[in-house]
């Protein structure tokens, strides 16, 4: 067992930039999962100060000058925040408090419909009909718990969410300005050689980069899209509704399937099986066709050619990790996961050599 281990050492972590890049991200995963919760905002800032750096070394290289485009590009993100904050999120928690508020009478018709399915299909018993709503009525106890559990939780924690409000749009302009110093301070404690690291950045920020991009172009145009076109068609809750598709693109193949219910239920419970149920069900089709064919080749130029169960795994485990956050990046962090693997220098292993030495035939 301790040959083995050495042998594995050896192999895997006798290179010094080897050891060192797995030390770093020991130490930074430890950092993440201890306090991340204390630094969210350091870490959210991080991530919006990296994509707005992209625009920023756009106009640089048009011509502008690094704080010129800094102040710009910062404005136009103080004005989508501002926008997002007083006018998108009062919206949609109106629509929500409307939902709640409607909730019975839309579970009562809800009862009703399926208190007429032994009617229309025999082999559906009352029995398990009765079963089904109360396993709904036991599952809207503990939504209607959670809602005031989260409420009074959330007056507990309003002094923190204004700081938070408050540090988030700083963090963001000091990273933006100051990333060329912020970046030579790291490098003084990393080693002269770090040819991995560079590497291994490199191929990180050419993958992951386009993905957070891309993934956040496609949310704002699907859930812009989705909510668009349900105010047009007339179905109640659009905008959350189009919010709630819009995010399910972050979980590929659940969050679609997921998030095809509530949209479903809601049709059908405003308008029955009519034309207008089946108009939102052809658009909201349509819409998740034009995702995944035109949309999605459009934005992500570089794949990320991770396995399907790969995904699912990096999912459910980032996700019980870090929440909504872990599963936004989760695809990221299996990306990175597999980068580091590829770029993993390795020893070959001695054994082999050892036993083709021996069977080598000796001279004289």
């Amino acid at each position: 067992m301790i040959a083995s281990l050495k042998q594995w050492y050896r192999r895997y972590l006798s290179d010094s930039q080897a050891a060192f890049l797995a030390g770093l991200l020991v130490v930074g995963f430890a950092v993440v999962i201890l306090m991340g919760d204390l630094l969210l905002p350091v870490f959210a800032s991080i991530v919006i100060a990296y994509l707005l750096d992209d625009v920023v070394e756009r106009m640089q290289a048009a011509g502008s000058r690094h704080l010129t485009a800094v102040v710009l590009v910062y404005l136009a993100f103080l004005a989508l925040l501002v926008f997002v904050l007083f006018g998108l999120v009062p919206l949609l928690s109106a629509q929500v408090s409307q939902l709640v508020q409607e909730l019975p009478r839309l579970i009562g018709r809800g009862q009703e419909a399926l208190m007429r399915l032994p009617q229309h299909y025999p082999f559906i018993t009352e029995r398990q009909v009765e079963d089904i709503m109360q396993a709904i009525g036991t599952e809207v106890g503990h939504f209607g718990r959670a809602v005031l559990a989260t409420s009074l939780s959330s007056l507990t924690g309003i002094v923190t969410m204004i700081v938070y409000v408050v540090l988030f749009p700083l963090l963001v302009f000091f990273f933006l300005k100051d990333k060329h110093a912020i970046l030579a301070w790291f490098g003084r404690f990393l080693p002269a050689r770090r040819g991995l690291m560079q590497r291994v950045w490199r191929e990180m920020d050419r993958q992951i980069g386009n993905y957070v991009r891309g993934k956040i172009w496609e949310i704002v145009i699907v859930g812009g899209v989705s909510s668009a076109a349900f105010l047009f068609l007339g179905l109640n809750y659009a905008i959350l509704l189009g919010a709630l598709v819009g995010l399910s693109v972050i979980v590929p193949y659940v969050g679609a399937t997921v998030v095809t219910v509530p949209v479903l239920a809601i049709g059908y419970l405003q308008w029955g099986w009519g034309s207008e149920f089946v108009a939102v069900a052809v658009v909201y089709g349509v819409i998740q066709a034009l995702d995944a064919v035109v949309l999605v080749p459009l934005l992500f130029s570089e794949a990320v050619n991770l396995h399907p169960i790969a995904i699912i795994v990096a999912i459910l485990i980032f996700g019980g990790w870090w929440g909504f956050w872990g599963v936004f990046f989760a695809i990221p962090l299996a990306t990175l996961v597999q980068v580091i693997l590829n770029a993993w220098p390795r020893t070959p292993a001695a054994a082999p050599r050892r036993r083709a030495a021996r069977a080598r035939p000796s001279r004289g």
